[in-house]
């Protein structure tokens, strides 16, 4: 006999990724997806928001995270959370592990028929992991565009240095040219010289936030020009060009490791598939060796081996650049 158990279980947890991105969605609306090509900034501005008010609700959010982190879970993923910008307050975020650990109690109440402790903490389980997964997924696809467009939004505020813009209208320009997620953080650069913060601190407490080599970078040729002098458009764009380099290496990296990472993911996940597949074709297969109880000790054991590989074969493939 045949068992969709686990098929159920893999089929709850993609449910629970997909009602965590509609319930984001539905309440930030879609520019909130990075997908468009009007940044989110001038999107809460082309609906009528105040300026002062739009710097203030893009700058809490951006902040919010990590001054959260001594909420019991949520320390977990703050600093995920913190690139990936996610909208959400940290409140909201462990409230939404709460509706989807009971969202995933029922759906395991009619679907399955494991019993109510296991179905509480797999319930749990695919709250917090959906959550997680939903978190990490959305950092580093920001932290990926955000990489990607750099080098274009330098070279832009190159030009318009060079017809005559000063570095302030420079950066305007390209928040209103860029799309997410550089868009809208270098609106906020822009609307904060407006007010009178000073520009290089601005990028580099964003180069600090987001945890970016490459903003450092730029913040500390803004700084050093607004304290020594020169030709701050020869030096962005020696910097554009240092990006990019930068930028196609990592990009050479990540496809010179790419197949040491999959071998890696396939070792690792065999285990998992094979079982998947034994409790498929046959459910009853570990019923006499469950019995024993050397089977609890041996499945910690193997799952560490297992960590261990992950954590080996990630460290092994880790280049930095």
């Amino acid at each position: 006999m045949v068992s969709a158990e686990p098929l159920i279980y893999i089929m709850i947890f993609v449910a629970v990724l997909a009602i965590v991105q509609g319930i984001y969605l539905v309440i930030f609306g879609k520019s909130i997806s990075m997908d468009g090509k009007v940044n989110r900034r001038l999107d809460m501005l082309d609906k009528g928001g105040n300026r002062e008010q739009v710097l203030e609700q893009l700058r809490k959010e951006m902040t919010q995270h990590m001054k959260s982190q001594s909420i019991p879970i949520y320390s977990l993923l703050a600093d995920k959370a913190q690139k990936a910008n996610i909208a959400f307050t940290p409140i909201q975020l462990v409230m939404l592990m709460v509706v989807i650990c009971g969202v995933s109690f029922v759906f395991l109440t009619f679907l399955t028929a494991v019993s109510v402790p296991v179905r509480s903490l797999v319930a749990v389980l695919m709250g917090i992991g959906g959550v997680y997964v939903w978190v990490s997924r959305t950092a580093n696809k920001r932290m990926s565009m955000l990489s990607e467009q750099l080098p274009e939004a330098v070279e832009l505020m190159v030009r318009s240095l060079r017809v005559g813009h000063p570095f302030s209208s420079a950066v305007a320009i390209v928040a209103s040219e860029v799309p997410d997620p550089l868009g809208t953080e270098m609106g906020m650069i822009s609307d904060e010289a407006a007010y009178g913060r000073d520009m290089g601190e601005s990028l580099k407490t964003m180069a600090e936030r987001l945890d970016s080599q490459d903003l450092r970078f730029l913040a500390v040729a803004v700084t050093i020009q607004q304290t020594s002098g020169g030709n701050l458009a020869e030096i962005l764009d020696g910097l554009a060009k240092v990006i990019r380099a930068r930028f196609r290496l990592f990009r050479r990296v990540a496809a010179i490791t790419a197949e040491a990472k999959w071998s890696g993911n396939l070792l690792s996940g065999f285990p998992f598939l094979a079982l998947l597949g034994i409790n498929l074709v046959k459910p009853d297969y570990f019923d006499e060796v469950m019995e024993s109880p050397y089977f609890i000790p041996a499945c910690l054991v193997v799952a560490a081996f297992l960590v261990l590989n992950i954590i080996v074969m990630r460290a092994l493939v880790d280049i930095k650049v």
